[in-house]
């Protein structure tokens, strides 16, 4: 169904014939299932493209030839004769089984990161009144679909209900934005919209945050967002390495030489064709000296040349294999030598994909209408326990502040995911929503209550602090996120074995301008003072601040009510009732988060400049955020006028061909695009004769992955970016890139000593063959 985004909801039933409770019936299924269809490399082919290289044909067209020449031999040489094509083919086999193993074992380990993709659905059908799981291949364009936390979405659908007073979902690895969207039902009237903008749309292979919602299936297959991706892919032709190229070249020109010499020295030997030794046979003087002339040219040609050549990049494979990349195409271990331009997606390649809070502030003092702030920075950049709170670049303990003791019992509390150690990978993870493990994360680094956190294994690391806060006060219910309060709140009791404030509290976080508003008091210290106009002011210029500076944070108010209804006098079930219950707050503190860059993202950069080589930022996330990023590693300095120089993929749109053009050149960085936009930069800078390297986790990458002349994909991204790249960087380490291009060679350092040789083995041959003919007084 097209722009099925743009429609409403019952005009989305009403195509497909189907209601929300009881969906499509069997035979609906199966008329849809015939007219929509089901939503590696075999090993010869890889061997025979190990023979595609022009070079080696022709030394299997020489072997060939001689083979037939000796066939053809007479006498005591008969033997020797066949020991020629017979050491060019062991070459050649030697060569393609060398080429065949790594390439076998890279796709060997691709498909098996493949089996952790999702495979089931849940739908409604008119042959069972309840929910039912089938396979996601079986769903079929007008099922009603149900998707719930946890859940990988398995088709493209468009929202109709939504269960839970929200519905939030990680899209990232489609459009790389850096945190979960909040989807709505509402139709979205722009036909233009990118896949960012569509918010009552599911996407096949995305992940549900939170909430609960039923939809329709209006794209399965390669109908969906992805499937197109893949189809770009398969119509995208992988470029020649600069390598392959050279060598083709090379082969076309060796080719051209020697059959001209073979020519030329059969042609200078026709008055000999008639002497005695050849029997008077013209034929058979014709014969001699054609071997003569093909012998000539099998010793001219560099057999060893392709065998050599691989096993270099062979050992240049096992070489980066030991630095966790893994090699899937021999020729891009060399490719990386020659590179002139570097394609980055943002989020989980320049950045961790883990939401970091770095900043935060408590109220210290308040005098009249003026404020004084407490301000912290806090180090770190992935779901890890570990990091420092500093004020002033200071180390400070954090249970000394009452402000932040406060502050840290919220982010513990007003919580509904967590801080985990997955054992099996080694690696902290988030369980549930980003920005609230960036909070349980906050209180582990701020343990304000000074929990005894040496000796704890790694996973009783993981929520050692928050435990603590937890056990002084009881979670009795949640209200839960909605669009239009933007926020979210929890209410709870003291708990019976802890020394807890008296009284039942509820604590609240969400957007600065919404909870604030609903404040009338803020905290110093262990008390309360009224929140003034002034005061307010303030407040929201140092939080507008830091949303718009530098960082680009995202920033979330903390408050409490300290006296809230109690359970009695609150309706539940009436969402819309939740915001009377906010009410009388008291603003606490703010946080500012974001995904934070690789810690040696900048330095690396720095090198690509000093080796001459360009980095482009390709995301689909907001320019404001990419435009941050840019600065915080280096690709746009601190005050760099960024004008004509970053483009969201709508202004690029609007350009005309040629200023599009002028952009690529110019511009360093691309914020909010699809996969369409990315392979048109990739184009555009092969066609200034660029050798681009694209790396990307997501697969909204992988189309532009394919396209450049290497792919690099990072180890935690997902199977298609991987299986539409040369290479996979198993740590996600971006300064991987500039190690291996410094330490590799270029095509030019690869051919130099080639260049060099050809003409003297070529010489060298020709006056064996006249002194060997002249001492004969055949010439």
């Amino acid at each position: 169904m097209e722009n099925a985004h743009a429609k409403e909801s019952p005009d989305v039933l009403s195509h497909f014939g189907v209601t929300e409770e009881t969906g499509l019936s069997p035979d609906h299924v199966k008329r849809n299932l015939e007219k929509y269809g089901f939503n590696g490399k075999s090993i010869w082919e890889l061997i025979s493209e190990q023979f595609e290289d022009l070079l080696v044909r022709i030394l299997l067209l020489a072997a060939c030839i001689s083979f037939v020449l000796a066939w053809f031999e007479e006498g005591e040489e008969t033997v020797t004769a066949f020991v020629e094509p017979l050491v060019i083919l062991l070459i050649l086999i030697a060569n393609a089984i060398v080429g065949v193993w790594q390439e076998r074992n890279a796709e060997d380990a691709i498909e098996a990161l493949k089996e952790y993709e999702p495979e089931m659905g849940k739908v409604y059908r008119s042959d069972r009144k309840s929910v039912q799981r089938i396979k996601a291949r079986e769903i079929v364009p007008g099922d009603v679909v149900e998707v719930s936390v946890g859940d990988k979405v398995p088709a493209d659908i468009r929202i109709i209900s939504i269960k839970s007073t929200t519905l939030r979902v990680d899209q990232s690895i489609l459009t790389g934005e850096s945190v979960s969207v909040i989807k709505h039902t509402e139709a979205v009237p722009d036909p233009r919209a990118v896949n960012q903008d569509k918010k009552n749309m599911l996407f096949s292979g995305t992940n549900i945050a939170a909430g609960r919602a039923t939809g329709v299936a209006v794209a399965t297959g390669v109908s969906t967002e992805i499937g197109k991706i893949r189809d770009q892919m398969a119509a995208t032709e992988q470029e020649k390495t600069p390598l392959q190229q050279k060598l083709d070249e090379f082969g076309e020109q060796l080719s051209k030489v020697i059959s001209l010499i073979c020519v030329a020295v059969w042609m200078i030997n026709i008055g000999h064709f008639n002497d005695p030794v050849h029997g008077g046979s013209w034929f058979r003087g014709a014969i001699y000296y054609f071997k003569i002339a093909v012998a000539l040219a099998v010793a001219a040609i560099p057999e060893g040349l392709p065998a050599v050549i691989t096993t270099c990049l062979a050992l240049g494979t096992r070489r980066m294999a030991k630095k966790n990349a893994i090699v899937r195409s021999l020729p891009s271990v060399e490719t990386l030598g020659c590179t002139s331009v570097i394609c980055s997606d943002k989020t989980g390649t320049l950045t961790t994909n883990q939401m970091c809070v770095t900043k935060m502030f408590i109220i210290e003092k308040v005098d009249g209408d003026s404020i004084s702030l407490g301000q912290f920075d806090i180090s770190g950049s992935k779901y890890t326990p570990e990091g420092e709170v500093t004020r002033n670049g200071q180390f400070v303990k954090c249970g000394q502040y009452d402000g932040l003791v406060e502050l840290a019992t919220i982010c513990a509390l007003c919580n509904d995911s967590s801080l985990d150690y997955n054992e099996s990978k080694g690696i902290y993870e988030k369980v549930g929503e980003a920005t609230e493990t960036a909070l349980s994360c906050l209180v582990e680094k701020m343990n304000v209550f000074n929990t005894e956190v040496r000796g704890l294994s790694k996973v009783e690391r993981a929520d050692a602090c928050c435990s603590v806060v937890k056990q002084l006060m009881k979670k009795d219910f949640t209200l839960e996120f909605s669009r239009d309060r933007k926020s979210m709140s929890v209410y709870c009791s003291p708990a019976k074995s802890a020394k807890a404030p008296v009284g039942n509290k509820m604590f609240i976080k969400g957007a600065p301008e919404g909870v604030i508003e609903r404040c009338a008091y803020v905290r110093v210290g262990t008390t309360r003072v009224p929140l003034t106009g002034p005061i307010k002011d303030h407040i929201l210029s140092v939080i507008k601040e830091w949303g718009t500076g530098r960082d680009t944070l995202r920033c979330l108010a903390l408050a409490t009510r300290d006296s809230p209804l109690r359970k009695e006098e609150m309706n539940l079930e009436d969402a819309t009732k939740f915001v009377d219950y906010e009410t009388d707050l008291t603003f606490v503190g703010c946080v500012g988060m974001l995904d934070p860059p690789r810690k040696e993202v900048m330095s690396s950069i720095e090198l690509c400049r000093a080796a001459g080589i360009r980095v482009i930022m390709i995301t689909g996330d907001n320019k404001g955020t990419a435009v941050a990023i840019c600065r915080r590693i280096g690709i746009f300095s601190e005050d760099e006028d960024v004008t004509n120089k970053a483009f969201t993929g709508r202004e690029f749109d609007d350009l005309l061909p040629y200023e599009q053009k002028n952009a690529v050149r110019k511009a360093c960085c691309f914020a909010r695009v699809e996969p369409s936009h990315k392979s048109k930069i990739v184009e555009f800078l092969q066609g200034f004769d660029e050798i681009t390297a694209m790396t990307g986790d997501g697969v909204n990458d992988a189309p532009a992955l394919k396209k450049a002349e290497i792919g690099i994909a990072m180890g935690s991204g997902t199977a298609v970016a991987k299986s539409a790249s040369e290479m996979v960087l198993a740590d996600d380490n971006f300064s991987s890139i500039m190690i291996f291009k410094l330490t590799h060679l270029t095509v030019e350092q690869w051919l130099i000593v080639l260049k060099l040789s050809i003409p003297v083995i070529l010489l060298d041959e020709l006056l064996k063959f006249v002194a060997r003919n002249y001492l004969e007084g055949k010439v």
